[in-house]
Formats: structure tokens, C-alpha cells, sequence
């Protein structure tokens, strides 16, 4: 037996005992896995250094490198994240609704875990400790499969994780680490349906439209985010520039950082150059029609593939537009269903980008950058939806929950 079906088979026994687990069994396991985390932070920090160094020798760029480290802040943030995961209420075995048929069958809809959760991502190793507390207090078992980048940083999390929670009476194989990270093993886990109920892929465009593409294993799509900043005719300059810089510089390798500026062409002439000036001074890179080239001498021209890029780096495409109508028709074309914002002090204006606008999130005068569960005030997120079906937006607990139906009767048939 390979390790694929040797996880999955002790993921899928666990998962049943996790689905009839109590609140307070689960938080305990939870609290342990934080505890166990921080006084293993220096054997963290010194696997996470193995990855660190190997991807420096690799040329990985900067944005990457942010993903990849592991540092005593952040190692304590995972910890706090356990322990706010633990404080979030349990989603499972709540009656969302009940109600009486015309044969006085009593009917509730309650909420269910998944079962086995699996997750494909890339250089991202604080997602390890995520989704196993996510998972764990929505009562589902984990199989993750992190990218050979990361191996050393997962394998140790991994270990700690799955040992403190053992120890604290969480069943064994509930948090599973498939540490063969070859392309034929991710292949292989896309149709691991036998003990697979659903696979969530984080990571760049690349990696999500693979597993979209060749999974069997019923898939939520998450994460690639060309989120885009339209700038209304009527909006306020200041405050644009502030969504604007904010959105491009604060983190720009993350899936909600913004990507693409359009910008109303009645306020180009104003607004362009405001903004690129603290653009340029932060290190910003900014390509742009020929438009936005006669405002901005430091600025190249796009392509269209520029347009459709999620940079992940210091790298803004920009775009003059006549209308928000026109706007709306470029995030349609180039959007990836993410996050999108519009600047404006036009109230209709501001509707009518919402109702439009095929997107998890649609801003109206604010970031895209609050595009997360923490910010939510979900407590925690696995992933940001980018489609339709089963969940959309920042997945929180609840998305990791399913339901059924229980119905009771006192002796009923069918006429």
C-alpha cells in the first residue's frame, strides 16, 4: 500500500470518529497543538532555515521568500490562531432549520463535516497549521500536501501538530502530512476519491487550474486573485490614493492584493500622477495604456497579458477608461472572480458596481486587502472561494461543514 492510500485510509477512520467529537474534546486538541507549537519554535525555525536557504540558492524572488519564512512572530501567530480557532464557535451539529410537514413529520437541517479534507498548496507552511485547526474543529480530518519547497518547514509543523494532538486524545491519522511531493503524487491524490471528500488547492494560477482541470475528487477553487481598483469620475482623490497604495504595496505576494488600476478618464489627468508619485517612491513598477504613458513619464507599456497577470510583486497594470461601464467590461474580461473595488462618491454608481460585478468580494471605497476570514471576523480562513458552488468568498468554518437532513416521525407512512 503507498502513502497516499495508507493516509487516506487512517484519514478516513479518523474522520468519523471527528465527526462525534465534542466541542470541548476538539478545543483541547486544538490548545495542545498551540502549546506544543511554540516550544518547538526553535526546531521550527531551524527546518524552516533548510527551506529558506535552498530556495535563496534557487533564485525564488522576494515574494516567495515572504511566504516561505517562518520567524518567532509568525510561529507565534499560528500558536494564536489555534487557540482563536479553539474560541470560535462550533459550527457542527448546528440546526440551521426545523419545521413540521403536513404530515407532522418533524424536519431540522443540521450542519455535518465534509469528511476528509484534502489541500495542495505551494510554499505557504503557515497553511499547514490553518487547516489542520480549521479542519480539526470542523470535525474533519486533513491530508495536506505541501510543495517540495516547504518540505522541511510542513514535515516538522506536521510532527508537532499531529503528536500534541494525539497526545490530547484527537485520533490518530486525523492530521495526515503527505511528505512525497512529485508531481505523480499530486496526480495521484487529484482522484484519491475513495477517501477524499473534497480537495482544496492553494496556491498561483498554475497549480489551482491543474487540480481544477484533473481532479476527480470534487474540488473548491480558491485563491488567484487579478483584483482590480476602478477610480470613479467623482471620487475622492485622497482617499483613492490611499486604497491604491495600500492595495498594490502593503503585501503585494498575497491573492488579495490589488493588481490592475482603472481609472475614470475625466480625472486621469489629475489623478495619475498623484498616485504614481507614491507608487514610484514605494517601488512600484507601473505599466499602462498609452493614456496613462502621457500622464506618466515612468510608466511602459502594457500588454494584454499584463492585464491578466496576478503579478505577486511590485508590478501595477493601469488602464484610462471613458466609464464605469467600460471598467466593469475589463474586470469581466480579466478578473478572476476574487476581489474587486470601486472608488466613488456616486451612491448609484457605487450599487451598480456592486450588482454588477461578478466577483466573492465587491468593495466600495475600502482595500481589497480586507478580502480574509481574520478580517471577517471569521476567526480564521482555509482559502478565498473564487467560485460558486458550496462556498464563496472567505472560507471560514462554517464553508467546511456540509449538511443532512434528520427527520422524526411517530409512525408515518406515505399515503
Amino acid at each position: 500500500m503507498g502513502e497516499l492510500q495508507q493516509k487516506g485510509q487512517l484519514a478516513k477512520e479518523a474522520s468519523y470518529q471527528l465527526a462525534v467529537m465534542t466541542t470541548e474534546e476538539k478545543n483541547k486538541g486544538l490548545l495542545a497543538m498551540a502549546d506544543a507549537l511554540e516550544t518547538a519554535m526553535d526546531d521550527v525555525m531551524a527546518a524552516n532555515a533548510l527551506d529558506m536557504d535552498a530556495a535563496k540558492a534557487n533564485g525564488k524572488p522576494q515574494a516567495f521568500l515572504d511566504r516561505l519564512l517562518l520567524n518567532e512572530s509568525r510561529i507565534k501567530d499560528m500558536a494564536d490562531g489555534l487557540r482563536a480557532v479553539a474560541e470560535l464557535p462550533d459550527p457542527v451539529g448546528h440546526v440551521e432549520e426545523m419545521w413540521l410537514n403536513k404530515d407532522t413529520l418533524q424536519i431540522g437541517k443540521v450542519a455535518v463535516p465534509l469528511g476528509v479534507i484534502g489541500m495542495i498548496y505551494e510554499a505557504r507552511p503557515n497553511v499547514t497549521a490553518d487547516a489542520a485547526a480549521l479542519c480539526l474543529k470542523s470535525g474533519n480530518a486533513v491530508m495536506l500536501r505541501g510543495s517540495g519547497d516547504a518540505i522541511h518547514s510542513n514535515k516538522k509543523i506536521a510532527a508537532v501538530l499531529s503528536a500534541a494532538a494525539e497526545q490530547a486524545g484527537i485520533p490518530a491519522g486525523a492530521i495526515q502530512l503527505v511528505e512525497d511531493t512529485s508531481r505523480e503524487t499530486a496526480n495521484e491524490m487529484m482522484r484519491l476519491n475513495e477517501y477524499l471528500d473534497v480537495l482544496i488547492p492553494r496556491g498561483g494560477a498554475g497549480l489551482i487550474q491543474n487540480v481544477v482541470k484533473n481532479a476527480t475528487v470534487p474540488v473548491i477553487e480558491t485563491g488567484v486573485g487579478n483584483c482590480h481598483i476602478y477610480v470613479d469620475e467623482t471620487a475622492d482623490m485622497q482617499m483613492a490614493v490611499y486604497i491604491i497604495m495600500n492595495g498594490k504595496v502593503q503585501r503585494p505576494g498575497v491573492c488579495n492584493a490589488t493588481e490592475s488600476l482603472l481609472v475614470h478618464r475625466n480625472i486621469a489627468e489629475k489623478l495619475l500622477p498623484m498616485a504614481a508619485e507614491q507608487l514610484l517612491n514605494a517601488g512600484v513598477e507601473l505599466r499602462g495604456c498609452p493614456e496613462t504613458m502621457q500622464y506618466i513619464s515612468q510608466c511602459s507599456q502594457a500588454t494584454v497579458e499584463d492585464y491578466a497577470t496576478e503579478f505577486h510583486s511590485l508590478i501595477l497594470s493601469v488602464k484610462v477608461v471613458d466609464s464605469m461601464d467600460e471598467a466593469i467590461l475589463h474586470i469581466r474580461k480579466y478578473g478572476t472572480k476574487h476581489s474587486e473595488v470601486i472608488v466613488t462618491n456616486d451612491y448609484t454608481n457605487a450599487r451598480k458596481f456592486q450588482q454588477m460585478v461578478d466577483a466573492a468580494v465587491v468593495y466600495v471605497n475600502a482595500s481589497s486587502r480586507f478580502s480574509d476570514g481574520f478580517q471577517f471576523g471569521f476567526g480564521a480562513e482555509i482559502g478565498i472561494s473564487t467560485q460558486k458552488l458550496h462556498a464563496r468568498g472567505p472560507m471560514g468554518l462554517k464553508a467546511l461543514t456540509s449538511y443532512k437532513y434528520i427527520v422524526n416521525g411517530e409512525g408515518q407512512v406515505r399515503k
